[in-house]
């Protein structure tokens, strides 16, 4: 019998951990995970992964010693601080949804769901940094798109959720509401201006990242993610507009695209349609964000042509920004174990 391919997983509580852990449960491919705590998290809890019990470990070189993979999915601080104890280079590989890895020289960006073809083997790299969520739905609607119609250009809005903020995002948009309502003082720790109700073009000024970060680090995602080999020459790049919006769960898109020719709608559609893409016809209603939770991939609707432009067509659609995330750390954890 093959010995469990055991992973450990930092920040066992938090949302993007908590799907993983769901993930790994409903996998039946033999991963098994060891819950590590992170540093806002309580060490010797007792909780569950699918039906088994389990205890979640301190954040020791121990509690990491003979994994084969690590995935960094708690707070930066414990992500810095399993990297410590991890070395330079690593011990084991490491799969970073924090973006703390990020600069380190051997890291590789990763988005399995994007990637058709790979240059080299991927356990060559010593740690993978999973994609921001919305550039990897970025690249696999336009990818996908530029393939059977040469795009010429796009032009695309991202609506961001407060769980792009974990757990402390959400919480903060939701005691926002709770305290508008109640005409109490609002918190503002993750965002520094009151969301609930409201769209932000940018945080207030004591907000720990700024919204300009975040779309920078979007677009330089993208920009790998186009660049990767695949049929033919790369879709550009497009001109991106982030928006913070006052949803809980899941980023939507408004997307115009210009194509090099007048596009056959029925053909465009069809061709959009691949395993990771449903696409709804004009009979469907447009995909939500709401609807989209819990869903792999990403979900396209509200195709409608420019009527000022025979060449561009309007798209609408949305991505589960935790699921989408974990769901590509897990299949780089099964292509390194």
């Amino acid at each position: 019998m093959d010995k469990p391919r055991a992973i450990a997983l930092i920040g066992s509580e938090s949302l993007l951990a908590r799907e993983i852990r769901d993930l790994v449960a409903t996998g039946g491919d033999g991963l098994m995970l060891r819950l590590v705590a992170s540093d806002d998290e309580q060490a010797g809890a007792l909780t569950r992964i699918g039906d088994e019990a389990t205890v979640v470990d301190s954040l020791t070189a121990e509690s990491l010693l003979d994994a084969r993979a690590v995935i960094l999915a708690g707070s930066a601080e414990s992500s810095r601080k399993a990297l410590e104890l991890l070395g330079d280079p690593p011990d084991a590989a490491i799969v970073d949804l924090t973006a703390s890895a990020e600069e380190r020289p051997y890291a590789r960006l990763r988005a399995p769901i994007v990637e058709t073809e790979l240059e080299d083997d991927p356990a060559d790299a010593a740690v993978h940094v999973i994609a921001h969520p919305a550039a990897i739905a970025l690249a696999l609607f336009l990818r996908r798109l530029h393939a059977n119609d040469p795009i010429r250009r796009s032009v695309i809005q991202i609506f961001a959720p407060a769980s792009e903020f974990g757990a402390e995002g959400v919480a903060e948009l939701q005691h926002q509401t709770v305290s508008l309502l109640s005409f109490k003082n609002m918190p503002r720790a993750i965002f520094d201006a009151q969301l609930s109700f409201n769209l932000l073009a940018r945080y207030g000024d004591s907000a720990p990242i700024s919204l300009e970060e975040a779309e920078l680090r979007i677009e330089r995602h993208l920009a790998s993610l186009l660049a990767l080999p695949g049929e033919g020459e790369s879709a550009p790049m497009p001109s991106l507009r982030l928006i913070q919006a006052p949803v809980f769960h899941g980023y939507s898109f408004s997307a115009w695209v210009e194509f090099a020719d007048t596009p056959d709608m029925e053909a465009l559609e069809s061709s959009l349609s691949v395993e990771s893409i449903e696409v709804r016809g004009g009979d469907f209603e447009p995909p939500t964000n709401v609807g989209q939770a819990g869903q792999g991939g990403i979900s396209v609707g509200g195709i409608i042509p420019d009527r000022n432009n025979t060449d561009a067509v309007w798209f609408w659609f949305v991505a589960d920004n935790v699921r989408l995330a974990a769901e590509n750390a897990i299949a780089v954890v099964r292509q390194l174990v």
